[in-house]
């Protein structure tokens, strides 16, 4: 598959329905006991109307306008009154906005009286600060799930968060949602002939637990780097655990924001003797200033692969980088929790 910046199609593995086949057989078979009613912040309007058309509806009518001196308002144009109501809106850049009209939309519909308020967050902005790394620090990441339940959330929809930790910070439902089979369906498909050349990088200790999983489906040996941050922003790998002499790397992360991380991880692989022939998988392909120009220009990178959780401009687009929509994901996710079924069994 050539690397083109737009969402792409996967097909089964082994027999395994894919999430938007899942639902197309489902739809309409279990009757609903609130009338379903999804809204769209101007975060990701492409992955909410992907969602909405999966749903089989259309995004509810909402006004949104910026003043001119940055405030931002929110009017809903249609009445939510005893529904269970979906706000799609990622916390991706500009963070700040975009966790303001968040939160003003939950405010307008937990005074519009519906049955269950539920922010579905392809992107949660602040989740690095999850913790005190040094004395006289926030825990932003637990402010923002305190505001976000103060405004009226009644259970949250989130997406591979930075520490699943973050969970635990809300006192309301949590639904955490994995793209991990979006990315083994994609490498067990492109790599089905050469599998055996193939080791899976976990770039800090971090990530272990989660990029062990992959490895495992997959069927491929594990590495992990080590590293340290000795300032916000700055990554420095110390050493490198495993073989990946002669193989060919897929590193697994999170997100991709500078893209500091990822180089410092080609490095030390490179060091270690891997191939010149280096894959990036990441679910939230922030991608900020030249992250884009800064990785792409390393011909050791062959491939990054990112999903649409946070969209991706024009500007940003480039033949080594690859988009799988997550659209499916949260639209199944979404009508299990419509009909009260099982989310966790979406990723067994």
């Amino acid at each position: 598959m050539s690397g083109i910046a737009e969402p792409v199609a996967l097909e089964s593995r082994k027999g395994r329905k894919c999430l938007g086949e899942m639902f197309e057989t489902q739809v309409g078979t279990l009757p609903l006991t609130h009338e379903v009613r999804i809204f769209a912040g101007p975060g990701n309007p492409e992955l909410a109307q992907a969602i909405a058309e999966g749903m089989k509806m259309p995004l509810g009518k909402m006004h949104y306008k910026q003043f001119s001196d940055g405030e931002n308002f929110i009017r809903f144009e249609e009445s939510v009154r005893g529904a269970d109501v979906y706000f799609i809106q990622p916390t991706s850049p500009p963070v700040d906005t975009n966790v303001m009209i968040l939160l003003a939309a939950l405010d307008a519909l937990r005074r519009a009286s519906p049955w269950r308020i539920t922010p579905v967050i392809p992107y949660y902005g602040y989740a690095r600060q999850e913790k005190k790394d040094r004395p006289r620090e926030p825990i932003t990441a637990k402010l923002i799930a305190d505001m976000l339940t103060i405004a009226g959330a009644d259970r949250v929809m989130c997406l591979d968060l930075h520490a699943d930790a973050i969970q635990g910070f809300f006192n309301i439902p949590v639904d955490h949602l994995s793209s991990q089979n979006l990315f083994t369906d994609y490498f067990s498909q492109k790599w089905r002939h050469c599998m055996q050349d193939v080791v899976i990088v976990s770039p800090d200790e971090g990530r272990v637990k989660k990029v062990r999983k992959v490895a495992a489906v997959l069927q491929a040996p594990l590495a992990v780097g080590y590293k340290h941050h000795p300032e916000h922003m700055m990554t420095e790998v110390t050493h490198l655990a495993g073989d990946v002499k002669n193989k060919v790397p897929l590193i697994v992360e999170d997100m991709i924001t500078t893209g500091g991380s990822i180089i410092q991880a080609v490095d030390a692989l490179l060091a270690h003797g891997c191939r010149p022939e280096i894959h990036v998988a990441a679910t939230h392909g922030i991608l900020t200033n030249n992250a884009v120009e800064r990785l792409c220009s390393r011909p050791e990178i062959a491939e990054i692969v990112v999903t649409d959780s946070v969209p991706m401009p024009p500007e940003k687009r480039h033949p080594k980088l690859t988009v799988l929509s997550v659209a499916s994901l949260f639209t199944e996710a979404i009508y299990r929790a419509t009909h009260n079924l099982s989310i966790t069994s979406l990723f067994d």
